[in-house]
């Protein structure tokens, strides 16, 4: 039985000049499997689909760098967050 891969959360860039209500800042990153409970709401919101995609060996649009990028819904704030496919490398 294959294991889920782990998804990496980064906030990676912000295009509006609010402040983010819940305190995320450019660089944080978060684990999904253990720490997306400290992820806005609406952020998890508009990740959980793109990461239900991931997980299960679905493909998702990628800038030109590679990347996969969405936006939170906060349109004071914008934040832009990079999801990461971590495959896991041990056999069990």
């Amino acid at each position: 039985m294959s294991r889920k891969p782990k998804i990496k959360i980064t906030l990676v860039d912000k295009k509006e000049q609010g402040h983010c209500h819940r305190g995320h800042k450019i660089g944080d990153t978060f684990d999904f499997d253990t720490e997306r409970g400290e992820l806005c709401p609406m952020v998890m919101h508009i990740a959980f689909p793109y990461i239900d995609i991931l997980r299960y060996g679905g493909e998702l649009p990628q800038n030109k760098d590679g990347e996969i990028l969405f936006c939170c819904s906060d349109v004071d704030v914008i934040n832009v967050f990079k999801l990461e496919k971590i495959e896991n490398t041990d056999n069990r």
